[in-house]
This record gives structure tokens, sequence and C-alpha cells, in this order.
């Protein structure tokens, strides 16, 4: 964009006033004729982002959906403007969902149905298709997991007028304020599963079938649910199927040789918090340079952070371009298994202790170093509420974090034979996990250990297949006490590390029905503390993104991960006016 889109601001002036007389009507909040291009990877597939949670389909959710909140760094922070969760009753545990006035894009209020059709999804009553379903078995270990989440406990009262539902739980969940939400647009659902084209009719007809328990009825809304939001091939989709309720909609979908391109435009039914500034936003494919790319074809991008793209980095910033480093909620780690020669815990904490995570990270990032946050926690994430909680109670510092006065003397005194052998898996294709390998071999060699080298090309397959020992790998940040259970339950089948522990498993059950704030805070560090006190990981540093934008859009930042982390503050993007793109009405 750069010098082609800045223009004088007498010229602004007269370019806002000649688009007001032939635009449609846009929210107060949009400076006509501002444009920003968005270099994206991955291509939009689905407008049901829980259906199809990829990647691309989230980002565009997140500028599309608007809900009663977001989770943001762990925690839930609400948004007014669309309603408010609240806590009815604890026994049993109800919890009403109550709207606001949002509305979709055409016109037909946001109300109870669509809740409804949320809680219908999230209760697991919608059939979906068996490779879904299998596959989610899978994940959750044939249910172990699945266990600790939010169970629903009957169909939910509507207050069609309040436009509102009440849900009942089987137990108090520390999910409750993300067990419901309206990302689907239930006169949609109605219209494709039933041909239903009045907006009420169709409403009404979801609602039926979810309150009698229609199983021919749902078996049409799970195959509208799951299938009839895709987009084909010739990224073509209906009006229908692009309906919004947050602060921009999608106007065009095209594809060229390059790939899929989506175009934003504020929506004017919106009346959130935060409104839309910028007229037009293209969702576009970032292309194999794509640093080289902003301030030329792109405004705004992310990119991974390599030894090539530092320096061209560094220039955009001379260019007054804004740099900022975010995470995406992985953590580099060095886990242990409880086999051969580490088999006692003591053995394991004087290997993990000897681990020298600054040269780590130094050695595997190179002129990236900084952007590698340094953790001590594998639940929660630096710079949130809970990672202080959980870094000062879990006990880290002094069982792991603090290295011995003598490595050698370390070793010898957990029993460990001079020239015992670890063999470390890691990812040969990634230059950080390399770089980490060999520092942490030096620093064993020092220390009388062995480490060999147990490289693989692919690391993902090394890791599911089992019969490593000591693996560097980025591990994700678990969100929900499921995940939780699925990484360090004694009951799963996946755990990173497959060390049981019966104390670990009771305290994942609590903390998955605690409700208060500072309680579950507490119950995750206690958790921490069972993974401290069995020495089978030393967690190193957050995995970074870049996200880089032209000095002609400001006001972008980004969320760490996981989930969307570009889109979800679209509305507060400010863009220059582009000058190409102003034409007579």
């Amino acid at each position: 964009m750069g010098l082609r889109r800045r223009v004088a601001a007498t010229a602004v002036a007269l370019v806002a006033v000649t688009l007001a007389a032939c635009a449609p009507a846009l929210p107060e909040s949009v400076v006509p004729g501002t444009h920003a291009v968005v270099g994206v990877t991955g291509e939009v597939t689905s407008s049901n982002p829980l259906a199809s949670p990829t990647p691309a389909n989230l980002e565009l959710a997140a500028a599309t959906r608007a809900g009663f909140g977001a989770m943001v760094d762990g925690e839930f922070v609400p948004d007014p403007s669309f309603g408010a969760v609240t806590i009815s009753g604890d026994d049993p545990f109800i919890v009403r969902y109550d709207l606001a006035e949002p509305s979709w894009s055409d016109g037909t209020p946001v109300d109870a149905a669509d809740l409804l059709l949320g809680w219908a999804w999230a209760a697991g009553i919608l059939p979906a298709d068996d490779a879904d379903a299998g596959a989610e078995a899978e994940a959750t270990d044939a249910g172990a997991q699945a266990s600790l989440e939010p169970e629903m406990a009957g169909v939910p009262e509507l207050d069609e007028f309040g436009r509102a539902i009440v849900v009942r739980f089987a137990a108090p969940t520390m999910l409750w304020q993300t067990a419901v939400t309206a990302q689907v647009p239930a006169h949609i659902v109605g219209r494709l599963a039933f041909g239903l084209d009045d907006a009420m009719e169709a409403k009404q007809a979801v609602v039926r079938a979810i309150e009698d328990d229609d199983a021919t009825a749902l078996a049409k809304i799970g195959e509208a649910w799951d299938e009839g939001f895709a987009w084909g091939e010739d990224d073509d989709p209906s009006a229908d199927l692009l309906l919004s309720s947050g602060p921009y909609r999608v106007d065009d979908v095209t594809r060229d040789a390059t790939g899929q391109s989506v175009t934003l435009v504020p929506n004017a039914a919106y009346r959130g918090g935060a409104a839309a500034q910028v007229a037009r936003v293209d969702l576009v494919p970032a292309g194999a340079d794509a640093v080289a790319e902003v301030g030329a074809r792109l405004d705004v991008v992310q990119v991974a952070p390599t030894a090539a793209n530092d320096a061209p980095i560094h220039q955009l910033e001379r260019r007054d371009g804004t740099v900022a480093t975010t995470h995406d909620g992985t953590v580099w780690s060095l886990l242990l298994r409880p086999a051969g020669v580490l088999t006692d815990a003591a053995a394991r904490a004087a290997f993990l202790r000897l681990a020298p995570v600054g040269d780590m990270v130094d050695r595997g990032a190179g002129p990236w170093a900084a952007a590698y946050a340094k953790t001590t926690s594998m639940l929660a994430m630096p710079g949130s509420r809970a990672f202080d909680v959980v870094a000062e109670d879990s006990g880290f510092a002094a069982a792991l974090g603090t290295p011995a006065d003598d490595a050698v003397l370390d070793r010898e005194a957990a029993g460990v034979p001079a020239g015992a052998t670890v063999c470390v898996l890691y990812d040969r294709a990634s230059p950080f996990a390399a770089g980490a390998f060999a520092a942490l071999r030096d620093a064993a060699a020092e220390a009388g250990w062995t480490v060999t080298d147990c490289g693989a090309d692919d690391i993902d397959a090394a890791l599911a297949q089992g019969g490593w020992v000591a693996a560097l790998a980025r591990v994700p940040i678990p969100q929900s006490p499921a995940q939780i259970a699925e990484q360090w339950g004694s009951a799963s089948t996946t755990a990173l590390t497959l060390q049981a522990d019966a104390e670990r498993d009771t305290l994942i059950a609590q903390y998955a029905h605690t409700v208060d704030v500072y309680d579950s805070r507490d119950l995750l560090a206690q958790i921490e503390a069972t993974i401290v006190r069995a020495a089978v990981t030393r967690p190193l540093a957050m995995n970074p993104v870049v996200t880089l934008a032209d000095r002609d859009v400001t006001g972008v930042a980004a969320r760490n991960g996981p989930g969307p982390m570009l889109l979800p503050g679209i509305a507060q993007w400010s863009a220059a006016v582009d000058s190409t793109a102003v034409t007579a009405p």
C-alpha cells in the first residue's frame, strides 16, 4: 500500500463526501475509502467455525462473529454489548445466557433460538458424521477426558421475550462462561434443514426439534450444521452462509492463480462495543516472501521469526512499520519419560537441572532469542494472571529451575553413572530444536552424561510412535480440564510422558468443577506441582509469532494463541484512504 494510499487531508474529506453520496450506509465509526490488505495462510472452508475449526475459519469468525466474550491468555473477558452470562443457581448448577440486542447482518435478531442451537451442539445432541465422531473419541481416549467437559442436564428453558436461555448443568463447571455460544444463525440452519424461507418459522422449527428430541429433524439439523456452511471449490458461497453478528461481514470471495481472497466490509447491523473503522479489509494469500511485501502488496501479516527475515523486519521497523511479538500458545519443552537411565525421579531431576535454558534458547533462536518468552509452566501462559500464581506455588524454581552447584555431583547423587546415555528426539527441520539440542548435548557432556542424536524428519509421527525417553518438542498449553487430562492424566494413552499420578488426576477433576477463578488458579498450581515433583519436563520458552503492519495501518494488536490471533481486534484497526479505490458514484 505505502505511498499509493497516502493522500492529503483535504482530499480525504472530498473522498468521504463523494462516497457518502453513493455508498450504502456505514457505521459512523467507518472512515470511507480506507483499505487494508492482510496476508493469511490457509483458506477459509466453512462459515461454521464450530463444525470446522481450522485456523483460517477461526480467524474469519473472529471478525464476523460476536459473543458473550473470549478467552484471552487463559482468562474470560466478557463483552457486555452482546449480553451477559450469570450463575443463577448453585445446586443444581444453573447458568443464564442473556442476550442484549445483537442481530445478524440480514437484520434477523440473534435470540434464544440461536443460543438453543449452540447449546444443542455443546450438549452433543446434534448427530455428527461418523468420521468426525470417531476422531473426537480417539482424541479424548474414548471419553476419559470428555467426562471433564461441561455436562448439560435437560433441555434449557427459553425466555424468548428476554432473548435468553437458562441452562442446567449436571455439576458446576469452570467453563460455564463459554459453554454456550451463538456462532451459527438458527434461521439459516432451519432453512437448510427444512426448506423454510421465513426466518421466524425456520427458527421455531429448530427450537421444536430440539425441545421434542425429534430424531429425524435433529438428523437434518446435524447435517446442515456439519455440511451446510461449507464453501465449495468455486469459493462462491451464497449470502445465507455469510451472515455476520460481528463488526465485519464477508462481501466477496474470489480465487485466482495465487489462491483464495476474501473481502470484508463493516457490518451495518452490528451494535457491539467495538465498531469497525476500516471500510474494506482484504484477506489474501500471504505469499512466499510476505515480509518483503509489507508496504507494497500487503499491509498486515503474521510470520514465524527466522534468521533470514531478521534483517528485513528490522528494516521495516526503520521505516516506521509496526513489529510486535506474541506467541502461538505452544511451549518448547524438554520432555522425559520414566524409562532406562531416567526411570528414577532423582535421575530425571538431575538431568533437567543441567539443561542450560538460556544457551538452548540463544542457540536455537539466534537473532530472535528475545522473542522467545521464557517460562516455567506447562499449564499457564506467561503474562496471564494464573501464571504468577502457578510459578510461585508449583515449586519449580527450587526443584528444577535452579542449576546444581556441581552438575557432576548432582548426577552422582542421583545414582547415575558417568557416561549414562540419553538419546534425545527432536525435529531436525526446526532450527530452534536443532540449536537447543546442540546446547543440551554440550552441557550434558560437561556433567558426565552422554546425549545422543535421535532427531527425526517427522517429529509428530516419531512422538506418536513412542519408544523415546527424552524429547525436545513444542507442546500446546492446555485450555481446558479435558486437555490437561489428555496431556497429563493417568488414563490418557496420549499423555506426554506416560507418568501416572493419582493425586494429579484428583486435582484435575476438582479443577474441572471449580467455578471460583481464584480457587481455580490455586488448583492449577497444585496440578503443576505434581508435574514438577515427577521431574518429567523442563519448559523452556513460548513459540513466538511476529505481527507486521505497514505504517499506514495502526491499531493492530495480535493476541497470543491458541485460536485466532490476528483478527479478534480488527475493529480497532485504522488505515489510510486508498486513493486507487475511489471511483465516481
